[in-house]
């Protein structure tokens, strides 16, 4: 990334695209972009890439971490732009206290969330773990790998199945 941010050099670029062009699709459509949607969002995140090379600093992260972010956002743009977005008040009234303290104000949500949590519970159990601490309980994935002394892309491997497994699920549901 370094030669690519300090000399523009086109075939260290181009190492990089190979590199993380298929991951990016591939995290791009399990963010819910088709196919043909998630190409051109990595294609249009590898070229952000190129072009603000130099405001990459290793110190604040790695370059994979920089480009699925910028990935991410896009896809964000993307859904926004989509018809039926419906975007979030400005003067909204923020929640009390004492609705936080009662999440499940009605049936449903009450609903919805033991679904989820019965959907969770018959994912193999390394994935429900994971995914219980970092989804319920908070935790970063680092935190996760540490805790448990995993390695850190064993730790998002196997919550990336179990999100996809989650999200399959739903999507099967009438």
């Amino acid at each position: 990334m370094l030669a690519v941010s300090r000399l523009r050099d086109r075939a260290s670029f181009m190492r990089i695209y190979d590199h993380f062009m298929p991951r990016l699709c591939l995290y791009l459509r399990g963010l819910g972009s088709p196919d043909a949607v998630a190409e051109e969002l990595a294609q249009e995140a590898l070229l952000r890439l190129w072009h603000r090379a130099a405001q990459y600093d290793p110190q604040h992260g790695a370059v994979s971490t920089w480009l699925f972010r910028i990935g991410r956002n896009l896809h964000i743009d993307r859904v926004r732009c989509e018809q039926g977005w419906v975007q979030v008040l400005e003067d909204a009234v923020p929640a009390s206290d004492e609705d936080l303290a009662h999440p499940f104000s009605a049936a449903e949500d009450y609903a919805e969330h033991a679904r989820l949590q019965r959907r969770i519970q018959e994912l193999p159990a390394i994935q429900a773990r994971l995914m219980r601490m970092s989804y319920f309980e908070s935790k970063s994935h680092q935190e996760i790998a540490d805790e448990l002394q995993m390695p850190l892309g064993t730790v998002k491997s196997h919550l990336r199945r179990a999100f996809l497994r989650l999200q399959g699920q739903i999507r099967d549901q009438p």
